[in-house]
């Protein structure tokens, strides 16, 4: 158990699959590029950083002025015609220009989650019970299950689909679209009812779901259950795994910024009834342990009458594809094994390879959000080391200056853990992660 955060292994005829489930240390390799992409972030802003001291130095001069410059500046406007439209042109132009380039304000109004009707619980036992009686899993695949599950940080409570319930299992395409629609559509009359919202008022629906894409689509099939009106913009996302609910939130969010006064619903879920491997392929048996029925629904707005009401505003989106890099592009890959069993593989390099995007996301978000001595620590001995190779490690900012709280996706155990050990943070800031993975 000691071992359990720095490696997992695992034998199979003699063979022995070591897998690394630690994250690379943030202290190491920090790249200058992606510091960079932060602060030219930073530099699309300029306008407004620029215009903000302008007008605290012009409030300060009318401080300044007595009723003498007051009046000696009236009489020089009221015979200087030149001066006055000039005057007035340059400031008409100056709103006009931050009017028109200003991002719109963008507000999360409220949000729902799905939760599951009590009998699709399943317990360790009783998960370990269905698995062996299914006769797919050999005894060295059972164990092996049994060992993911109780490093896992489920609890006993968390939910399978009903078809899963079965002995033996009953996936289908009815059964798959049937948690779908229990999930997408629970977690839609939550929300709906809390924020009064009537489906006819949204613009913009986006739904994302990685392994199950039917056709009609899933948000077809929210369009056609609540009748939304005929011009929403509706978006269906798949394949993209776990970062599909951030890639949605973007998309809603680059929606609004074009849509004036307009609602954006984003659904994130993920469909394992037809998604269950049957195999003993070790690498793919992972997901079976991890992943159960849940989803969300949230609704996103930039209406200013919304601001009061709203739960967040939206402030920051970063986002980096390391698709262009085969090992990433494998770390989660759905395939058949050799007895052509269909699952959903994950590479012993996920760990790294997630460390290493989050890493890239981190540095880039630091300029935006760090007061200024965090950023001029960070970046004191970040070039320090690239142009003097000084034998210091890179200062790493202490983000909780920065935020309240961290919603840390609850992917795993062993992911939560590295973070709370690489971001410096303390139980408290990853307790909300722990539960919500424990539960849910």
């Amino acid at each position: 158990m000691n071992n359990q955060r720095e490696s997992e292994s695992t034998t199979t005829n003699g063979v022995q699959i070591r897998q690394s489930r630690r994250l690379p240390d943030f202290l190491h390799s920090v790249n200058l590029k992606h510091v960079k992409l932060g602060y030219h972030y930073l530099i699309t802003h300029l306008l407004t950083l620029c215009l903000v001291p302008l007008m605290a130095f012009v409030i300060f001069q009318a401080f300044q002025l007595n009723p003498n410059d007051i009046h000696q500046l009236w009489l020089h406007l009221q015979y200087n015609l030149v001066s006055v439209i000039i005057c007035s042109a340059f400031l008409v132009f100056g709103a006009t220009v931050y009017i028109m380039t200003r991002p719109r304000s963008l507000f999360l109004v409220d949000y729902a989650c799905y939760k599951p009707p009590s009998n699709l619980q399943v317990k360790f036992e009783q998960f370990m019970e269905h698995s062996s009686l299914t006769g797919d899993f050999d005894d060295s695949s059972l164990e092996f299950q049994r060992k993911i599950l109780e490093r896992s940080g489920l609890g006993e409570e968390t939910y399978v689909p009903e078809a899963m319930h079965y002995i033996p299992p009953r996936p289908s395409m009815a059964a798959a679209r049937e948690e779908a629609q229990q999930v997408m559509f629970g977690a839609l009359d939550v929300l709906f009812a809390n924020t009064n919202i009537k489906p006819k008022d949204i613009g913009i629906l986006v739904v994302n779901c990685s392994l199950f894409n039917p056709t009609p689509s899933l948000s077809a099939m929210i369009v056609n259950k609540y009748k939304l009106r005929g011009n929403i913009r509706s978006f269906n996302l798949g394949g993209m795994g776990c970062s599909a609910g951030v890639i949605a939130v973007d998309l809603a969010k680059d929606m609004l910024q074009v849509h004036r006064n307009t609602y954006a619903v984003v659904v994130s879920t993920e469909n394992i009834t037809q998604n269950w491997y049957f195999g003993n392929k070790k690498s793919m048996l992972i997901p079976n342990c991890l992943f159960r029925v849940g989803g969300s629904a949230v609704l996103l707005s930039n209406k200013a009458k919304d601001k009061r009401r709203a739960k967040y505003k939206l402030v920051h989106v970063v986002r980096t594809h390391k698709g262009a890099d085969d090992k990433a592009f494998k770390c989660v890959y759905q395939e058949q094994d050799d007895a052509g069993k269909t699952g959903v593989s994950l590479s012993k390099e996920l760990m790294a390879i997630a460390g290493g995007a989050l890493k890239t996301n981190i540095t880039t978000l630091g300029p935006l959000v760090l007061p200024i001595s965090e950023q001029l620590l960070f970046f004191s001995t970040l070039v320090a080391k690239k142009l003097f190779n000084a034998k210091v490690k890179p200062y790493i900012p202490d983000f909780k200056l920065a935020f309240d709280h961290f919603c840390i996706h609850a992917g795993g155990r062993a992911v939560i853990d590295e973070l709370e050990k690489n971001l410096q943070l303390l139980p408290i800031h990853v307790e909300a992660s722990r539960m919500t993975l424990h539960r849910f």
